[in-house]
């Protein structure tokens, strides 16, 4: 009987060990040394998801993808919207962390405005994914999925080049169009460490043809600083618009704007239809974007935006929630990128996805027919 009681008691005892080691919950700092991997079922992990705003369909949608794919697998999703609010944002982040959530997911709004609480995160033991913006200045992200953003910023200046006629459908320059063009630039928020790229990979594509005068910029305006969104606001790039249209391009007809969202080009567009592009023969300019917004969508269908660059969300929610599964079962997630993307402190591992240019010509075979929008919602331009 001693002796069986002796063995018992020492299974309890590795039993004890095993679960101290194993299953530390999110606030034990034992937890962040481990694995990460969670010992509870599915029903009893709740996963923390920050979206930065609802004032653009893609982050409703990219919230509400990841939520019904993290639920399916049988995860509780707290999902938070901080309507571009970078201290709602933060104080959602925290409620995460006290309630004990075991990966976060975030969009920031402010990729530098979030050290704090991400350190709490990793002393908690809590993963840390960021989503679409790297969240900067802080050695606690721990994964970063997205697309490649620089591509996308060469999309953007290469579909401007062509609706331009500078260069042909197949990439190939266009001898006849010998310019000057006139165009303006807008970037992104500097807040955003993606802006940064969108812009690099732009003008890297455009630099040539403006060194050489093919295009001309009217205000003189090509810096970051000088041509950047505040927080991507629609009405920010609006009054821009409006302020170049009454001073240095006053006396021009412009001829394409580089814009590097969607949410940005219906303020460009808006501002140009007030100032009577689009109406008789003055045609509205050639104007980019991202995003494939379904408002944007109709405006490409309705000729007074040319393109936009389509990053089909539901890849990169399934990639967030791919990643997620790793770090709750003890795997180190696969990234297909891990030198590009330094946030300041350490290259962040990372899973960067494809993205596409859509014109009037393809919305059908891209949107459409990948079944991310009906025709209806098409022709409406609405969901």
């Amino acid at each position: 009987m001693n002796k069986r009681f002796a063995l018992v008691a020492v299974g309890a005892a590795l039993a004890l060990g095993l679960s101290a080691c194993g299953g530390g919950g999110a606030g034990s700092p034992a937890a962040g040394a481990s694995s990460g991997a969670s010992s509870a079922a599915p029903a009893d992990v709740t996963v923390g998801v920050a979206m930065p705003t609802q004032t653009s369909q893609r982050w409703i949608d990219d919230g509400n993808n990841v939520k019904a794919g993290l639920e399916k697998l049988g995860y509780k999703v707290d999902l938070q919207y901080a309507n571009d609010d970078i201290p709602t944002q933060a104080s959602q982040i925290t409620s995460f962390i006290n309630n004990g959530d075991k990966v976060l997911i975030i969009a920031s709004i402010d990729g530098t405005a979030l050290s704090s609480q991400l350190a709490d995160a990793a002393a908690a033991g809590i993963k840390v994914i960021s989503y679409d913006r790297l969240i900067r200045n802080s050695p606690n992200v721990d994964f970063y999925v997205s697309f490649d953003n620089y591509k996308v910023g060469v999309q953007q200046g290469t579909s401007l080049l062509t609706g331009l006629g500078i260069l042909n459908a197949d990439g190939s320059k266009n001898a006849a169009a010998t310019g000057p063009f006139n165009v303006e630039l807008f970037a992104g928020s500097l807040d955003d460490n993606n802006a940064t790229f969108f812009y690099n990979g732009a003008m890297d594509t455009l630099k040539p043809y403006i060194d050489s005068g093919v295009i001309k910029i009217p205000s003189g305006q090509t810096k970051i600083e000088q041509i950047a969104t505040q927080q991507w606001k629609t009405d920010v790039a609006q009054k821009r618009m409006d302020t170049l249209l009454t001073s240095s391009d006053a006396n021009v007809t412009l001829n394409g704007v580089l814009s590097p969202a969607d949410i940005v080009s219906r303020g460009i567009i808006t501002s140009l239809a007030n100032a009577g592009y689009g109406q008789g023969s003055k045609k509205f300019p050639i104007v980019t974007g991202q995003d494939a917004d379904i408002d944007n969508v109709k405006l490409i269908n309705d000729g007074q935006q040319y393109s936009t660059i389509f990053k089909d969300t539901r890849k990169l929610a399934d990639e967030a929630i791919k990643v997620t599964g790793d770090y709750l079962s003890g795997k180190e997630p696969e990234a297909n990128n891990t030198k590009d993307y330094n946030n300041g402190t350490k290259v962040v591992p990372s899973y960067l996805l494809e993205s596409t240019v859509v014109t009037k010509d393809n919305i059908k075979s891209v949107l459409v027919d990948s079944g991310y929008y009906t025709q209806a919602q098409v022709d409406k331009g609405q969901k």
